[in-house]
């Protein structure tokens, strides 16, 4: 009985070095992945502040002043005045929406009236 005991344990130790020995293969893939989505996400936040700063540059006063009187001719582009916006009076707001009332109220308590009373 003691040498099948002895087998039974040898094995159980193989399966469990082998358990381990995938655990460790598959956890060094999944930080190798981990660590290359870290790089593009590095890369990425590196391009968006770029393209923010290519924007802020392209859309210098100066710049869109400049373009805009060149291209008068085509665009007919003229700056803004005061008068071209209108008073807070003159927008047409939604009126509220009013909830219905669904089941009346005693005016001396909280409970609600029964049907019999309406």
């Amino acid at each position: 009985m003691r040498p099948v005991l002895y087998v039974l344990a040898f094995l159980a130790v193989i399966a469990l070095g082998f358990w381990a020995y995938r655990e460790n293969y598959a956890t060094q893939a999944s930080l190798k992945h981990v660590q290359a989505l870290q790089r593009q996400i590095a890369d990425l936040r590196e391009g968006l502040a770029v393209q923010r700063a290519e924007w802020a540059y392209l859309n210098r006063p100066d710049r869109l002043r400049e373009l805009a009187t060149i291209n008068f001719d085509r665009l007919g582009l003229l700056p803004m005045e005061p008068g071209q916006f209108g008073a807070p009076g003159q927008v047409a707001y939604p009126a509220p929406d009013i909830p219905e009332i669904d089941m009346p109220l005693d005016i001396q308590g909280t409970q609600p009236l029964p049907e019999s009373d309406l």
